[in-house]
């Protein structure tokens, strides 16, 4: 738990260096990167009504950098997130892990659509447990899933604050490093295999935007179907965040992350195995930066 919040710190002291650096790019580059560390501590002793303490930490970064010059765009979007929770003397168990990074070219085409080639790749830091029944056998990690999606098609980009990429022809390879996972044919794969390729259709639509002064809304909807394999099936990945600043460096965060996708398999509370909605929202306050 430790190295965790010393890695936000340094990050915190680092950025600084990032930015002089960024100060060097071009005047047809748009950037804009964000650090935040969010903490929450509570400590009980000889608490006569009860409890335990507790510490809850979580680091996020995120950074943009987007070119635009005559009719070439080349926008990239890096979105970085880890925390734990600690309850008492028992071990740390995450609440939040996400590595996503994206990247698309556009070639205008009209004054809002644009021709477009598109890459992805998403996956975690750390292991995933399923801390309601085991805590030593991880059911994901790093590269365990781990999502490639690369795809044409096209953008429309109407204002600013939204946009639409629709990639008709998109393959993804999902990949499943860890032997145990793999063997079990978790994510997709078969059973024994390290990786599963799709070809199918892509849609993504953005939405960034402040609604009020100092609260942003930011939206972004997937949508993929497998023309190999149940095209009918929609995997869906919904995130949507609502940021409420209370000044320049404190403020307040809503997360919620919505995923639905037929070939993960989830176990409920009665033993039965099958494709389930996934749904998470996380609260938090602290400390960030804009650079």
């Amino acid at each position: 738990m430790k190295k965790y919040i010393l890695w936000g710190l340094a990050l915190f002291f680092v950025t600084p260096h990032l930015t002089a650096q960024d100060e060097a790019l071009p005047s047809n580059w748009k950037k804009e990167g964000k650090i935040g560390l969010n903490l929450s501590q509570s400590h009980l002793s000889n608490w006569a009504a009860g409890g335990q303490s507790a510490l809850n930490t979580l680091g996020l970064f995120s950074y943009k950098a987007n070119y635009a010059k005559g009719k070439h765009q080349w926008d990239n979007f890096l979105d970085l997130a880890l925390g734990y929770s600690v309850i008492g003397t028992s071990k740390p168990i995450k609440t939040d892990d996400r590595i996503e990074f994206s990247s698309q070219f556009g070639l205008k085409a009209t004054e809002q659509l644009f021709y477009s080639l598109g890459f992805s790749f998403k996956s975690q830091f750390a292991n995933g447990f399923d801390y309601a029944n085991d805590s030593t056998h991880p059911i994901s990690g790093l590269l365990a899933p781990g999502y490639f999606t690369i795809g044409v098609g096209m953008d429309w980009k109407p204002s600013e604050h939204f946009t639409i990429s629709l990639a008709p022809l998109t393959g993804r390879v999902t990949v499943v490093t860890k032997e145990e996972l793999s063997e079990a044919g978790a994510f997709g794969v078969e059973p024994g295999n390290t990786a599963r390729f799709e070809l199918g259709a892509k849609m993504v639509a953005r939405l960034s935007k402040e609604i009020a002064k100092n609260i942003e809304i930011g939206t972004k909807l997937e949508l993929f179907t497998d023309y190999l394999k149940n095209p009918q099936n929609i995997d869906v990945d919904w995130q949507a965040a609502l940021t409420m600043k209370v000044n320049s460096w404190l403020n307040a965060n809503i997360a919620t992350h919505l995923i639905y996708d037929d070939d993960i398999m989830i176990m409920d509370k009665d033993g039965n195995i099958g494709p389930r909605t996934q749904f998470k929202e996380v609260f938090s306050l602290g400390l960030s930066y804009t650079f």
